[in-house]
Parts: structure tokens; C-alpha cells; sequence
């Protein structure tokens, strides 16, 4: 009996328009899929599948949405058959620069004025964590930002935020005022006790160094809350 061979999964093989490579030279970026442009990331497919292919599997454990992409760790990644460590890298890798694209323009206003102006940021930033984490934003005299850092990272309920690391950090980037920042990724936006503490604590100690706390921003991805204008800074 005559046998066939199965077609090749290669994109080589594919007509040209169809190639992602190819189309993004002719059409741009804004012409690709997702699966596309994941796929060009993957680079190269299995025996069995092409990278397109592999591109859709690796979304679909995203739910098809990249931001829920963008949480899935290097190990879940994997959980695609043909997507080992350097794959998985690649992708994460992306959708880290697509995230801080994203937060850098929240950052061009020259001075930060209000909440607002640096929620938008911080929100992009930590949106991400399964965890909590507590960050600080660190300005100078004329509300600029200086420097932003993530100062720790702790469990799914809350995370410790030493004060003496907080103004070390402040000094050494000569900032004059900071805006303090963790996320709730319950979700629930309204601070608890611990959170005021903590707070309260920071601003004891700022005050020995002549640093100003303008804010304490908590964040989720349904949107943020803010001390100051809550008046309980």
C-alpha cells in the first residue's frame, strides 16, 4: 500500500500572505493576530504542530486574553507540549516590555499633581502580582519621580513594609516626597488596619528626615484607592 506523508507544519511551506513574518513586513504589526504575533515569538514549531499552532494553545491557557497571559509563569507556559524554557522566556520576556510600554506612558506628565497622575502607573505595574507587594514612588521638590521601587513582596494577604529601608532608599535618591503603594489582589480596595498602621508608622519616621508622604495608593485591577483623598493620610 502507497504511503502518504503528512504535510510539513513548517511556516517555510506556507504561502507567503500567510506567513507572519512576511505579512508584518507588508501589512505591519496592527495586521497580525495575537496567535500570530505569539507565534513569531515561538520562532519555530514541533513535528506535530507549527508555531502558529503552539501560539493558540499557549493563549488559550491565557483564556485568550493577554493580560491574564500575562501571569502565567514560566512552568505554566510549559504546560503547552512544545514550549520548553527558552519558548516560555521569549514570551514572558514580551509581554514584560508590552507591560512597561504601557506603564512608562502613564509616567511622562512632568509633575504629579494628584492621584490620578500616578495611579494609572502603579496599577499597570502591579496588576500582575498573585501576592502583595509594597512599592514606593520617590519624588524630588518639584513632584517629579525620581524613582520607583518595589520594596517587598510578601503573601496572598499582605506583605511587611520596613520603614528604615523606606527612608534609606529616600535619601539615597535625594527625594523629598513619596507616594506609598501596595496592591490588593483580593480585590477590595478599602484599606485595613494593618495597611493605616503601616502608614502611620512610615510617616513617624519621614518626618525625622523632613520627607513629605503625599500618598498611600492601594491598587487593584477594578481601580485604586487613595488615602489622601480619602483624608486619612
Amino acid at each position: 500500500m502507497k504511503s502518504f506523508n503528512k504535510p510539513s507544519t513548517s511556516i517555510k511551506f506556507w504561502a507567503v500572505d500567510d506567513r507572519p513574518r512576511e505579512k508584518m513586513v507588508a501589512k505591519g504589526a496592527a495586521a497580525l493576530s495575537n496567535s500570530e504575533l505569539v507565534g513569531i515569538l515561538i520562532n519555530n514549531g514541533s513535528k506535530e504542530k507549527s508555531a502558529i499552532d503552539l501560539a493558540k494553545e499557549v493563549l488559550q491557557l491565557g483564556r485568550e486574553n493577554l493580560n491574564e497571559l500575562g501571569k502565567l509563569s514560566f512552568k505554566e507556559l510549559q504546560k503547552v507540549k512544545g514550549i520548553g524554557i527558552a519558548k516560555a522566556i521569549t514570551i514572558a520576556a514580551a509581554l514584560e516590555l508590552g507591560r512597561r510600554r504601557h506603564a512608562g506612558a502613564s509616567l511622562e506628565r512632568p509633575v504629579i499633581k494628584s492621584s490620578k497622575d500616578i495611579a494609572n502607573y502603579l496599577q499597570t505595574t502591579l496588576k500582575d502580582f498573585t501576592y502583595e507587594v509594597f512599592a514606593v514612588v520617590f519624588l524630588n521638590q518639584a513632584n517629579k519621580v525620581k524613582h520607583f521601587e518595589i520594596i517587598s513582596k510578601g503573601g496572598i494577604t499582605g506583605t511587611i513594609a520596613d520603614p528604615r529601608i523606606i527612608i534609606k532608599r529616600a535619601l539615597e535618591h535625594d527625594a523629598t516626597s513619596l507616594v506609598l503603594c501596595h496592591n490588593h489582589p483580593s480585590g477590595n480596595l478599602r484599606p485595613s488596619s494593618a495597611d493605616k498602621e503601616v502608614t502611620k508608622k512610615i510617616k513617624e519616621a519621614s518626618i525625622l528626615f523632613d520627607i513629605k508622604i503625599t500618598d498611600h495608593i492601594i491598587v487593584s485591577e477594578d481601580g485604586f484607592y487613595s488615602f489622601a483623598d480619602d483624608g486619612i493620610l
